[in-house]
């Protein structure tokens, strides 16, 4: 066999390698046959717009055979080029037929492109979880502090899943509707009594509403008692009113004090006053001597 045998061989080889790879007749052929109809042409442009025929062939024919609702290959191809995981959709797509939920290509793929898991936000739709919301402390209205353990089942809302409300909004809502019902009972007893009278208070006032769950149930778990919140108040209250009354009677302690000072030294000075009005009698009386009115006065009064 001669060089120019083997070249020919080569580039036909090389042909016909790229021949079937611009051109997937077996894909083709495999979507002819499996009911879709595809052209092969468009499966050669798809090649051009980076566009692996073989994944829409693929989906289109998964999504034929599960009976769901006639999808192009353009939007297809919209969605990958989107940078969207076309094979989550097609999945998620057939769980919510088979589960009768009612999801359309584009708003799967809206869910998809928006960041989440579109096939698991489905099953969660399918199936419910629990949400284990965090220890809630509230007190009711006799003072009593309580912990709570609530457990919120959920499914997904596939009509508000994009742009809702993730799962740690309906945990904070959950965690204030359980301290607000805790909050208007009149007594700690009445809340261990009947705990799912703040299943049902919580559960009918909304919580799920703007978010991308549905509440189905909330279930208290557990609830402990805690502090004396109300006699630690009261505590705390005397323990101020006693430092009130104490500075008031130092205040007035302070007063008489001061008064009696005040008074000590009025009396000082009545006396500095009486002691100076002693003192000038005697020089009165020597004045009166001198002038002579002593002596006058002594002889009116013998006669």
């Amino acid at each position: 066999m001669g060089l120019s045998t083997i070249i020919v061989i080569g580039v036909s080889i090389i042909g016909l390698w790229l021949l079937f790879f611009i051109f997937p007749i077996n894909l083709w052929i495999t979507a002819q046959f499996s009911g879709v109809r595809i052209s092969l042409f468009e499966m050669v442009f798809m090649r051009f717009r980076k566009v692996p025929p073989k994944l829409i062939a693929h989906s289109m024919i998964t999504a034929a055979k599960a009976g769901l609702e006639p999808i192009t290959t353009q939007q297809m191809e919209t969605h990958y080029l989107a940078h969207g995981n076309l094979t989550a959709v097609i999945k998620a797509l057939i769980v919510a037929d088979k589960a009768n939920l009612n999801l359309t290509f584009k708003q799967a793929t809206a869910i998809d492109l928006a960041g989440r898991d579109v096939l698991e936000a489905v099953q969660v739709s399918v199936t419910p979880y629990v949400v284990i919301v965090p220890a809630i402390m509230g007190v009711s209205v006799d003072g009593i502090q309580l912990i709570a353990e609530a457990r919120v089942t959920v499914r997904t809302n596939l009509q508000q899943l994009v742009g809702g409300a993730g799962e740690e909004t309906v945990k904070a809502r959950v965690g204030q509707g359980v301290i607000s019902r805790i909050g208007t009972a009149k007594n700690y007893l009445e809340v261990l009594e009947n705990p799912e009278s703040i299943s049902k208070k919580v559960l009918a006032d909304g919580l799920d509403s703007g978010t991308a769950y549905e509440i189905l149930s909330i279930d208290i778990a557990d609830i402990d008692i805690g502090d004396n919140i109300g006699a630690a108040l009261q505590i705390d209250q005397a323990g101020a009113d006693l430092n009130v009354a104490e500075a008031k009677a130092e205040q007035r302690r302070a007063m008489a004090v001061a008064l009696e000072q005040e008074m000590s030294a009025r009396v000082q000075e009545a006396k500095a006053k009486v002691i100076l009005a002693e003192a000038l009698i005697p020089a009165a009386m020597a004045g009166a001597f001198r002038d002579g009115n002593l002596m006058k006065g002594m002889k009116k009064v013998k006669r």
